[in-house]
Formats: structure tokens, sequence, C-alpha cells
């Protein structure tokens, strides 16, 4: 059976020593001392590793049933989640005057990757009533507001988001689901919706679905689409639970992972609705849902090799195979523990060096969203808009391949249910693919992420990693390791957004034909840029007579792997990115 243990000193570290968050600006980061932020980080680890890593293979074992258009979802999952109700966590960085406690995203962030690592398909029943909140606290009514959220914050209930339909999924203008205006302000909602996770279950009394919807008379395509609230279940002026709603459950997907959240068909036939935000401006208000999902998945997408990644060092620590070529290790013993073999090393800290440089950049970007939300900055604001697409798609896709490392680590028994490991693969791989597919983010970079504010913002991020080059520039303990290798690595980048610019004007497929090599190649500067940052971080901590001396040493040795043995891949990267669309576009569709 796998086992799950919370970083909670690395995470302690990355918020400390590394984005020093009780000196930041950002209003609310003063309270995040080191006492409040070890406090709560202890009791997410908690209730992580006591009772959601247990039900994990249990969830993924039973799966959630459709029982007379009830979901039951696996057991022991309403008593988690009753449990996780009662400790306040669902509403962690909610807004107090709906009964959240109005902590920083950051911190939601931490606890989020906890929560992520020991059970994924638990903890997107309350990702996904996040969303919900998040959309109609900023774009829904007041009468809305008081009428929903703080049953949402609470628990009580819970929240979807219905996009995709049989026949649409990236393309939404396609959507066909219709909302009648009705005499009395609401509308009548008809159509069908394909997985929706969490759209049906049994943790929460009533369930409150935002569905994208057309109001006849609208405009074609996107600019046609508006966003709905409709509830499984009205509610009365007084608050109260009145008649079931039009809608039902038409079937659960039978999916490859991520078997303990329900996957749902979702029909709607004449479903009263209302509508939040403005007519025919849905997509504006999905996207506050959208956005947050996107940062949410990449989280998911390290949180999984994290918990992979500690069950493979487990393993390697015990697994006795052959002898180090250099001389026995464990002379009393028939063989070796398989630490100690070059390759074995090798695949641990590809591992390693990724899922803590992933935690260092995942937690900057929600530092930006606080930036933004919090403090009003228009720069963050711009920033985190930028890297949303290298956080959700580099995040996930290098979150999978460090599962399969993971599970290679173990060799055979690591294709095996026993040992956990293939379950965290299965479940990783969906990261890749919803909320947008990585393709799909790689896209939304260069097409429309690139040339944010005119360029702006781009120049921006590589004016942050000069200056922090410069900045950095007379401290010999990191100038070869990390601020050499990461200015090679930036101006690869510089190279790759310049071909762009040259040439995606003469021919758009220039630059869509390399927009996954250049998703792949910022998302190293930006681990590269975060290794760089930790090593300054370590630097200090050792300088000043931390008595840690181990974890800072081990993570300046960890820092120099990803910079030695990954960063390079930039130039891969960017040879790719400068052979145009010849290669990729030559080829008559007919001859596939």
């Amino acid at each position: 059976m796998p086992v799950y243990t919370a970083p909670l000193q690395d995470l302690q570290f990355v918020l400390h020593d590394v984005l020093n968050v009780s000196q930041s600006a950002t209003p609310g980061y003063d309270e995040l001392d080191v006492d409040l932020t070890r406090a709560v980080l202890t009791e997410a680890g908690k209730i992580a590793e006591n009772v959601l890593a247990p039900l994990n293979p249990v969830g993924d074992r039973e799966g959630c049933r459709l029982e007379n258009g009830v979901v039951r979802t696996p057991e022991g999952f309403a008593a988690a989640y009753a449990e996780m109700r009662a400790g306040g966590w669902m509403g962690l960085d909610c807004d107090p005057d709906y009964g959240g406690q109005g902590m920083p995203h950051l911190l939601q962030s931490a606890v989020g990757e906890i929560f992520v690592s020991a059970n994924m398909a638990f903890n997107m029943y309350q990702g996904l009533s996040h969303g919900a909140y998040n959309a109609i606290h900023t774009h829904g009514t007041d009468a809305q507001k008081r009428t929903y959220l703080p049953n949402i914050v609470d628990g009580i209930w819970s929240g979807t988001m219905n996009l995709t339909e049989p026949h649409c999924g990236t393309d939404l203008g396609l959507i066909r689901t219709k909302a009648e205006p009705q005499q009395d302000g609401s509308y009548k909602i008809s159509g069908q919706k394909i997985w929706i996770s969490a759209g049906e279950h049994d943790l929460t009394d009533n369930i409150i679905h935002l569905v994208l919807a057309r109001i006849p008379g609208g405009p074609e395509g996107v600019k046609g689409i508006s966003l709905f609230i409709v509830p499984k279940f009205l509610v009365g002026e007084d608050g109260a639970l009145g008649d079931r709603n039009t809608l039902s459950c038409g079937g659960l997907e039978s999916k490859m992972g991520i078997h303990g959240n329900a996957t749902c068909v979702m029909n709607y036939d004449g479903a009263t609705g209302f509508l939040l935000g403005e007519e025919h401006k849905g997509m504006r208000a999905m996207f506050t849902m959208m956005n947050e999902a996107r940062l949410g998945v990449g989280v998911q997408g390290y949180a999984q090799a994290a918990v992979a990644y500690q069950n493979a060092l487990a393993f390697a620590r015990d697994r006795l195979q052959g002898r180090d070529v250099t001389g026995a290790r464990n002379p009393e013993g028939p063989a070796d523990p398989i630490i100690v073999h070059p390759d074995v090393r090798r695949n641990l800290l590809d591992q390693k060096s990724f899922v803590e440089g992933a935690r260092a950049f995942a937690l900057w970007g929600a530092s930006l969203i606080d930036g933004s939300h919090r403090g009003g900055d228009a720069e963050d604001e711009a920033m985190i808009s930028l890297l949303t697409p290298v956080l959700k798609g580099f995040l996930t896709d290098k979150g999978f391949e460090t599962t399969v490392l993971a599970q290679q680590t173990l060799g055979g028994s690591g294709f095996t249910r026993e040992w956990g490991l293939e379950q965290f693969v299965r479940d990783a791989r969906i990261t890749m693919i919803y909320e947008g597919t990585n393709g799909i983010q790689s896209l939304d970079l260069v097409g429309r992420k690139l040339g944010l504010n005119g360029g702006k913002t781009i120049m921006a991020f590589f004016r942050m990693v000069k200056d922090f080059i410069a900045a950095n520039g007379d401290d010999p303990a990191i100038v070869a390791d990390f601020l050499v290798p990461l200015e090679r690595a930036s101006k690869d980048l510089e190279a790759a957004s310049m071909y762009f610019m040259e040439n995606g004007m003469k021919d758009p497929n220039n630059a869509l034909s390399g927009s996954y090599d250049y998703m792949h190649l910022f998302g190293h500067v930006c681990l590269g840029l975060s290794w760089a940052r930790m090593a300054r971080a370590a630097r200090i901590a050792l300088d000043a007579g931390a008595s840690d001396t181990e974890f800072y040493e081990t993570k300046l040795a960890t820092g120099r792997y990803y910079m030695a043995r990954h960063l390079p891949a930039t130039a891969l990267h960017r040879a790719r990115i400068e052979t145009g669309a010849a290669p990729v576009m030559t080829l008559d569709a007919a001859c596939f």
C-alpha cells in the first residue's frame, strides 16, 4: 500500500526562505509568519496522511456508482468530507463575509498540494466547488452571493462547471444548450453536458451547477454564450431547499483514472437557471473558474509526481538487488539497496529535482495571484496571465512523466496494483487533458499571451531574470552552477520568442508548429529561475548558521542536478522551433 508524508519542511522553505512571504507588501501576507503557516500545513498534513491517503486506493478500487439517479461515492468518502468540512478547509481562502477564513491564495495552494498528493480524486469535489465560489463571488449579484456562497464555503453545498457537450470541447462556440427566458426573470435550461467532474454525488445537500448555454437570438459563436446558476435543488427566498430541479445524471464515465471522482453526463430538461453576470458574456465569467482551475491542475500535476517520488524513494532504499560497482555497501546482506546504482539515482534525481522546482514555481504563481487580487498589482496580473499556460501545461506534462519514472523505479512491482504507483500514473494522466489540453495551452501561450500588452509582459519576464542574475553575480557559490546556466537558457527563450516575432507574421504556422516546444522551453527557464532562487536562499541560510545544514546542502545539490542535466533541454527546444513549419506541415494529410 502506498504511503504519503506531507513535505512540511520544503513548503516552509519555499514560503519563508524563497518567497519571504511575511515581508511581502501583498495585503494579508504580514500575517503569514512561520508559526501560522506551520500550524496550518501541519494540520493539513495530519488529515491528508491519516484520512485522505488511506482512502486513495479505496476510491480507485471501488469507484462511484449510479443508483436510481444518485451517485454513491466510495466507502469512507462521506465521512472524510464531513471531517474536512468540520475543519473549515473548504473556505480557507474564501471571503470572511460569507464564512471563509480569508487566507491568501498562496496558503490555499500549499494546502492544496498536500490534499492532492494524498487523494486527488477526493480533492476534486472541493476543488470544483472553489471554482464555482469564485465565479459567483466575482460575477454574481448581491442576492446570488447571499443565497449560494455561505453554504458553498461551508461545504454543505458543492459546485461544478458545465462546459463540454458531446459535439464540442475546445470550440465552445459550437455549444447548443439553450436558455429560454421566463417572465419571472429565470431561464429554462435544456441540453446535455458531458465529462462533468463531481456532477452528481452524495457528499452534499445541494450541487450548484454553473452551465454555459445560449439565449435564443444572441450572437453566433462564443460571443453569444451566457453562464447560468442551475441548482440541483431550487432555493427558496428563506434559503431553504425546495423542489428538485429538472436535471439529472445520465451516466458515469468509465475512466482510466480518478475513479473516486464522479465524472458525469448531465441532462438538463428545462431546468430552472439564473443568469450569472451579463447576457452573452458567459465566457468572461466562466474563465474566472477556468483560469483558477488551470493553475490548480498544474498543482495536481506535480503533486501526483511528489507522492509517486516518495514511494519510489522508499522502495529504492529497501529493495536489495545487485552490488555497487565500486564495492559492496551492504556487505552483511545478499545485495545492496538499488539506490546505490547510478541509473536508479539518475531516475530518482530526475523526480526530486522536478518536484521541488515545480513546487517553488507553482507557489510563486500563487503569490502573483495574490498580488493581483489582493494588492491590485497590474504587473502581477499580467505576469500570471502569461505564466498560466506554462504552469498548467509544463507541470502536468512533466508531472505525468515523473510518475512514470517513479513507477519505473519499482520495476515489475510498479506495474502491480499492490504498490500503488500505477494508480498515480493513471490519475496524473488526466491533468494533461482537462481544463484545456496541453496543446491548447501552448497555442494560448504563443498565440495570445506572448503578445500580451504589446509584448511588454514577456519583456518584463526577461528583465526579471536578468535583474536576478545581476543582483547575485557577486556570489561565487551560485554563479557557475546556477546563474550561468540560467542566463544561457533565458537567451534560448529570448531567441525563440524573436523567431516567432520575425517569422510568425509571414506564416502563422511557423509559430504554431513550435508552440509546444516553446511551452516546454519556457517551463524549463521558469524551473531554472526557481532553482536559482532556492540556491540563493539556501546559501543565505547556510551563511547565517542554519542548524539543518543537511537540508540546505541537499537543496543545493539537487538544484545543481537540474541545472546541469535538465536545463540544457532549452537548446533542443529552441532548435526545433527554429526549423519552422516545414517539417510539420509538408506532409499531405492523406499520407499520414
